[in-house]
């Protein structure tokens, strides 16, 4: 059958169309990239498009492993127009910036404990907060025992970096005055919990986790008008975790699967490689298992559970159904295995939790 001289043209027409555009891609990805960039750079306030409410978000869902879809731990919080970061591990600073939000509102960082997947990502959040704010004031940083020395140490690694940028930028763009941490270190006492912020609308308390042999190791209870968050850090199942978590909305808690890393341990000691397997037994006895998380959220009656902090990635399609094996039995809600830019939203004055992603 000869074609339609019709059909014959539009085909024609769509062909010329895919080579004009093909040899035009340069012009058309420039364009692309100028209306995106001028979006970012339009919206130096994401925090005002927010509804009212409590907002969490995964700005670092993994661990020590290189994971392509994890950074290092950091949990993004968001209380009202306040935004707070819970631990700021490798990539933070750039992860948030791909979640649209801008390092310059950061109010304060609170750190749970000093493994260095924590705080690997420090000092850039805290060059990102500065130049993104013009501050000229340092960020505060809350932490457990042990803060002040962690912080002047990141401080002195990066001063000659902060006086590169006041010298090329000038004082109104990087002020030396806000470069900087201002430590907020608190002792939990005897009753091993501290509220490290109360205000008639906002609720910050830290509490002692079980990390051991890293000791102090905290988490994180939020409470915004009638929604609250706890955060767990890393912990063994921890009594103390299920008692600030009683009724909350999201319990977000970190989870390492004790079968995926003993496969893991398996493969070092057949590849002979003995110290890395060590390590493999030896991580499984501080984290708390996805059972054992999903146990303490039917035990505390919190709404939701997400995982972060995962252990070991996850790059196989259906390893995360080995991750999550038996945790439904535990646990009749909602679980959502931790990715970074995660999203989730508990406006004020309702009961809704609002998944999506960032961006």
């Amino acid at each position: 059958m000869r074609p339609r001289p019709r059909m014959l043209a539009v085909a024609l027409g769509v062909l010329a169309l895919g080579l004009l555009g093909y040899t035009q891609r340069a012009t058309v990805a420039v364009w692309l990239a100028e209306r995106g960039l001028a979006r970012i750079a339009a919206n130096s306030d994401p925090l005002s498009a927010l509804a009212d409410g409590l907002h969490v978000g995964l700005c670092g869902a993994g661990s020590p492993f290189p994971d392509p879809e994890r950074s290092g731990p950091c949990t993004v919080v968001i209380a009202g127009r306040d935004m707070f970061v819970v631990d700021a591990g490798g990539g933070s600073a750039a992860q948030l910036a791909r979640m649209q939000l801008n390092p310059g509102q950061l109010k304060a960082v609170l750190l749970t404990h000093y493994h260095s997947d924590h705080i690997g990502g420090l000092g850039d959040l805290l060059l990102q907060r500065w130049i993104g704010a013009n501050a000229t004031r340092p960020l505060p940083v809350y932490g457990p025992a042990g803060l002040q020395q962690v912080l002047a140490g990141i401080e002195t690694a990066y001063r000659l970096d902060a006086g590169y940028r006041t010298a090329h930028h000038g004082e109104t763009v990087a002020p030396p005055a806000g470069f900087g941490t201002e430590p907020r270190p608190f002792d939990l006492g005897a009753a091993e919990r501290r509220v490290l912020i109360d205000t008639p609308e906002l609720q910050v308390v830290a509490f002692r986790v079980d990390h051991g042999p890293v000791s102090p190791a905290v988490g994180y209870r939020f409470r915004y008008k009638d929604r609250q968050v706890v955060i767990s850090g890393d912990t063994r199942r921890s009594a103390a975790v299920q008692r600030e978590a009683q009724g909350v909305d999201l319990l977000v808690h970190e989870a390492l699967s004790p079968q995926l890393v003993r496969m893991m341990e398996h493969s070092f000691v057949r590849a002979q490689r003995p110290q890395l397997a060590q390590i493999m037994a030896d991580i499984r006895n501080y984290h708390a298992s996805p059972v054992e998380a999903a146990q303490l959220a039917a035990a505390a009656g919190v709404r939701m559970l997400v995982f972060n902090h995962i252990v070991p990635p996850l790059p196989v399609p259906g390893l995360e159904a080995k991750f999550l094996e038996g945790t439904a039995e535990e646990f009749d809600g909602p679980i959502k295995v931790g990715r970074d830019g995660d999203w989730f939203s508990l406006p004020a004055g309702g009961h809704s939790i609002e998944r999506a992603r960032r961006p």
